[in-house]
């Protein structure tokens, strides 16, 4: 998932504001009082409302923000900033430079009980991990994987995307590091760093005759699948939910035996953090089921790394049926890519939409 469709989740999300939350049972420790700076895209998570106010009336601890555009931006800020910032969400990819860059202190998961029952798939993952140390708090999860329509049978491969069967009744995301990666998995391949382009190159050529649609926005998926102009996509996890939820759009999502393309965002402490005891209180209520299930059933919310929170969900929420933790064992999780990788994944993907075009 791009950085865009990763922070416009919230947006698109039902946007009901809540009055209050009821703070859970936070273990007692001893809290560093004061004030907090996080860094973090507005109108994702850290900054509701609520959420600040039961946290400071618990804890005594003021939660101030800072926000940036871009994840580039995000690193700016920490490289040229020091001491300004106790918290940062940044995503796994990201959290493996800052962390070569020194910029992340490692995690006291001591002070973050919560992270007890984070997934082991998502604790353990490399980005995350430095000489055997984490540098973040898991926090929250996507994927892309496949879209089918309710009623069609269901695909156990993305190998799918290039079946007879579906000829002119195909969606792809118009996402360079996405199709590539899909192409990785079709033809049996590391997604972040495959060796034979070529063999994706031809993959994804293949699905040609399949190709309905290159969508950009979820609005345009919505338009186009409600209009019945394809029936199989490439689609996101939460995208799935909010289609099926918000616009009653006959839409299962699958994840077939390759895995999903999946992405992971952390909340790391700035080495140069003046309130890291404070930071990582908030790191603790941020993972709490309790938050979770005000954030994610009031406001809308990704899945969260932590399983006893997206268990807290009513067993019929169709974000605990999309995420579920079964997946997490086979799904890849996107690394940050080197400059080159980027622009050949790139140039890929503009002549397979040349192929496409012809």
């Amino acid at each position: 998932m791009t950085e865009i469709t990763r922070r416009n989740t919230l947006k698109l999300m039902s946007g009901a504001v809540i009055a209050g939350a009821a703070f859970s049972a936070m273990p007692r420790m001893a809290f560093s009082a004061g004030k907090i700076t996080v860094l973090n895209w507005q109108g994702y998570g850290t900054d509701e409302a609520w959420s600040i106010k039961a946290f400071a009336e618990k804890t005594g601890i003021e939660v101030v923000h800072d926000y940036y555009s871009s994840e580039s931006e995000m690193l700016t800020k920490l490289r040229t900033n020091p001491g300004a910032y106790d918290l940062v969400v940044l995503n796994a990819a990201r959290c493996a430079q800052a962390t070569a860059e020194d910029l992340l202190q490692p995690i006291d998961f001591s002070k973050v009980p919560n992270a007890a029952t984070i997934d082991a798939n998502l604790r353990s993952n490399a980005n995350f991990l430095k000489d055997g140390k984490g540098y973040a708090v898991p926090w929250v999860w996507g994927m892309t994987s496949l879209a089918i329509r309710d009623g069609m049978p269901v695909p156990d491969s993305y190998k799918v995307l290039a079946d007879p069967a579906y000829k002119g009744r195909v969606a792809m995301d118009d996402d360079a590091v996405i199709c590539v990666a899909a192409g990785a998995l079709m033809t049996g391949q590391d997604m972040n760093n495959p060796k034979d382009l070529g063999a994706i190159r031809d993959a994804l050529k293949s699905i040609k005759p399949n190709v309905k649609l290159l969508w950009s926005t979820e609005d345009q998926w919505n338009k186009s699948f409600a209009a019945k102009e394809f029936d199989l996509s490439l689609f996101w996890s939460g995208g799935s939910v909010r289609s099926k939820r918000n616009s009653k759009l006959p839409v299962d999502f699958v994840v077939p035996k390759e895995g999903g393309i999946g992405w992971v965002d952390g909340l790391g402490i700035p080495a140069s953090a003046p309130n890291a005891e404070g930071a990582l209180a908030f790191a603790n209520w941020l993972i709490d089921p309790t938050f979770y299930l005000e954030w994610a059933t009031k406001v809308g919310a990704p899945a969260s790394s932590n399983s006893a929170a997206l268990a807290s969900l009513p067993a019929d929420d169709l974000s605990r049926q999309v995420h579920k933790p079964e997946y997490l064992k086979t799904m890849g999780i996107m690394s940050a890519l080197p400059d080159d990788r980027r622009e050949a994944f790139n140039n890929l993907w503009q002549e397979v939409k040349a192929f496409y075009a012809e």
